[in-house]
């Protein structure tokens, strides 16, 4: 806060921070959540560039707001003044005679900040600037929306864009459409975040085929200040808002972004469409946990994290959203399908099964009763195959009977059209029922013309149709991924008794020798020093030491070298592994310092490490890599010569809960060969979960570690235990300087 800036400002400041400079952040942060109903829920509405010319966006926007009903006033701004869609213009925003919530700018991008001033004096503090020409389009425009935001800040407003599609509120209270989009906002129970403008416009105009609505739509363009964290709060106690979209491109704050989302997804669905893909923007990192990671693999992970729904494409975006807007959220995983066709039937058992759900096992009870009205072809095992000349009454009377069995969770029913049964009169039939029974999900897969589709989207729903069982299974399966994420208890973050000292002094020692490298002994001391379990092991600087080492250790051992200038050993012959006695560790001593000497690298050597050879065919690896934006980022998975084969691995956030870690170890692909498969010890997945938990909190301590890896962290055959094989560490050696208060050069070892 720029206290100066407020103190010269005197009596007359109308900052928002000077006017509560003395409130608490969260005062602050309800007041500002205050200011957004300026906004969203405006009694008045000035739109500044509002015009007679048809088709510009003053002309479209003013259009909007009359034909969507605004139910409070509406100001058309205009140098010419005159009538503008049948409401009196006014020259000036200060010309307008009464209180103005909402200005929507649609401006030249120059008028804008004076725009803004005049909208101050007005007493104005709700902004949705359309206009654009401002960072997307280069430096001038960027430090003109720096300026921007700063008046906005500065005169306590909230501001949505610049560079927008606008915003909207279907409630009848409100009934605004503040956009330009070409169709009216069909009403639902959707908040909708786009940070595209011209994808939120297609959306807005096909709402109506996708048989959805919207309670409120924010375009938030170049999010100046509004942005999708922003929307979340707003609409986390929002009973209108049952859901919530996102299309997101990046995410400004992914700490808050979690601490917001993990808290809200307890209550209702995010389902988010996170667009960039691409490896670009991760950082080019030589460690395998670097090499591995990617900025949508930190994307990725945080949305896990945070209890959000990711979907990879708007089709499926909007078919899940069905489900969540018509559905309840099931008890359980357990479905029954009822179809009249046996292939139909057998595919979406497939799919259900093969999304990790269950085919509910339906009690003798309903089975008995089904029979007594459907012919003796047909099935009543789950699926029932009601078979091709399935009645309607018969549609009526399965799903009634299915639905009262305890042992089901969510129905789907499927049609195909035979023998002139008409699909329509089905649909219907189903939506009487589930009128009547809203207790359980259910879902229709309806595999007829697209004529269906287009006369359901004029109906009144209150169940999700679908074309293909493979969607309704997606969409079952994202209801129970919410289910699960509601009922899984807040994860929690441990803090451990560690040596943080001693890795303080180490990591000092290596930058006061100008190296971002900790060495393989550096490195395992460290872990060590967090209660990392690593192998016995001891330094040597010589033949003889080495011998006493390993004989105090025994045999079998491994002997690695340590050096400050080789950080890759494997690459130059500086492991050698399972040395049985002690004439074959001198003879390897020998050989790895002549191959040293060879190539050169005798300088740099601290010596050999030789540690405990644990006996282990499982192979684990863990670290930490830096996401340019995410920050650090930990990885657990399959180990060993094949982490970059197989990459069979994951990404979690850090700092870690209790519940990241052991949905980390349970998600790879490799965690039934840690439950113990093909008689093998199992192993020990507390204490895997500790040392991920361990890392984690290394991390958080000493936030300029830019890269970890343990590889092999080895399952002990004798044990389970994961043990550290190897280490890894680098830092980031300017930001560590900083943080351990070395800017001197001297790391503390001269006392400054």
């Amino acid at each position: 806060m720029d206290t100066k800036r407020i103190l010269k400002k005197g009596p007359k400041a109308t900052s928002i921070r000077a006017q509560n400079f003395y409130k608490t952040s969260e005062e602050e942060r309800s007041l500002k959540m205050n200011v957004l109903d300026k906004i969203m829920k405006p009694k008045s509405v000035a739109v500044i560039g509002a015009s007679t010319k048809p088709k510009t966006i003053g002309s479209e926007i003013m259009q909007r707001l009359r034909d969507y009903k605004f139910q409070g006033q509406i100001y058309p701004v205009n140098p010419k003044g005159g009538m503008i869609e049948g409401f009196q213009a006014y020259t000036s925003i200060l010309e307008v005679p009464g209180n103005v919530d909402l200005a929507v700018i649609v401006v030249n991008s120059k008028f804008v900040l004076q725009t803004i001033d005049d909208c101050n004096k007005k007493g104005i503090k709700g902004l949705c600037i359309i206009t654009a020409g401002f960072k997307e389009t280069g430096k001038e425009g960027a430090e003109l929306e720096r300026q921007l935001l700063e008046k906005v800040r500065e005169y306590g407003m909230r501001c949505v864009g610049p560079n927008c599609l606008g915003v909207l509120n279907t409630n009848p209270s409100v009934s605004m459409d503040a956009t330009f989009a070409e169709s009216l906002p069909v009403r639902g129970d959707i908040g909708f975040v786009s940070q595209s403008g011209a994808l939120g416009g297609g959306i807005l105009n096909i709402l109506k085929d996708l048989n959805l609505g919207f309670a409120q739509f924010v375009s938030i363009g170049n999010q100046a200040d509004v942005n999708a964290e922003t929307m979340l709060e707003y609409w986390e106690n929002d009973d209108d808002v049952k859901q919530i979209l996102l299309y997101m491109e990046s995410i400004q704050n992914p700490a808050n972004f979690r601490k917001l989302a993990s808290r809200i997804t307890k209550k209702k669905p995010i389902l988010a469409l996170k667009a960039g893909r691409s490896a670009a923007g991760a950082s080019a990192a030589s460690s395998h946990t670097g090499s591995l990671a990617g900025a949508d693999k930190a994307a990725a992970a945080l949305l896990k994290q945070s209890g959000v729904i990711r979907e990879f494409s708007l089709k499926n975006l909007f078919a899940n959203a069905k489900a969540f807007a018509n559905c309840p959220i099931p008890k359980g995983n357990r479905v029954a399908i009822i179809t009249n066709s046996g292939g139909p039937g057998i595919m979406a058992t497939d799919a259900i099964c093969e999304a990790g759900m269950q085919m509910a096992k339906i009690t003798d009870a309903t089975k008995e009763k089904l029979r007594s009205f459907l012919p003796a072809a047909a099935s009543v095992k789950n699926p029932v195959d009601m078979i091709a000349s399935a009645p309607i009454e018969h549609y009526i009377q399965t799903l009634e009977t299915v639905i009262a069995d305890e042992n089901v969770d969510m129905i789907m029913v499927i049609y195909l059209p035979f023998l002139g049964l008409k699909d329509i009169d089905v649909a219907k039939a189903l939506m009487e029922i589930k009128a009547k029974n809203p207790q359980k999900p259910i879902l229709g897969v309806f595999m007829t013309t697209s004529d269906f589709f287009t006369e359901i989207s004029n109906m009144d729903v209150n169940m999700p149709f679908y074309m293909y069982a493979e969607e309704a299974a997606e969409a079952f399966l994202r209801l129970d991924e919410q289910r699960q994420w509601m009922e899984k208890p807040a994860g929690k973050i441990p803090c451990y008794d560690v040596d943080r000292a001693k890795v303080e002094a180490i990591i000092k020692s290596s930058i006061a020798e100008g190296r971002d490298q900790l060495t393989t002994l550096e490195s395992i001391d460290v872990l060590q020093a967090y209660g990392i379990r690593a192998c016995k092991y001891g330094l040597a600087v010589n033949e003889d030491e080495a011998a006493n080492v390993a004989n105090n250790i025994g045999y079998p051992v491994v002997m690695k070298m340590t050096s400050k200038t080789t950080s890759h050993k494997t690459d130059v012959g500086g492991v050698i592994v399972n040395i049985q006695s002690e004439e074959q560790l001198r003879a390897e001593y020998k050989g790895l310092i002549s191959r040293l000497e060879a190539k050169g690298l005798l300088e740099g050597l601290e010596g050999v490490i030789i540690q405990e050879m644990v006996k282990g065919s499982r192979e684990m690896v863990c670290g930490i890599a830096t996401d340019p934006q995410y920050g650090p980022m930990m990885m657990f998975g399959l180990g060993g010569v094949f982490v970059e084969v197989m990459k069979d691995v994951t990404f979690r956030i850090a700092p870690l809960t209790d519940n990241d870690a052991i949905d980390m170890i349970k998600s790879v692909k490799a965690y039934k060969l840690l439950e113990g498969a093909r008689g093998t010890t199992p192993a020990q997945i507390d204490q895997i979960q500790e040392t991920l938990l361990r890392l984690s909190q290394l991390v958080s301590d000493f936030k300029f570690i830019d890269e970890l890896d343990i590889n092999p962290l080895l399952i002990s055959e004798k044990t389970g235990e994961g043990i550290a094989v190897d280490g890894r560490i680098k830092v980031r050696i300017e930001e560590a300087k900083e943080a351990l208060g070395c800017s001197c050069g001297c790391c503390g070892s001269c006392g400054c």
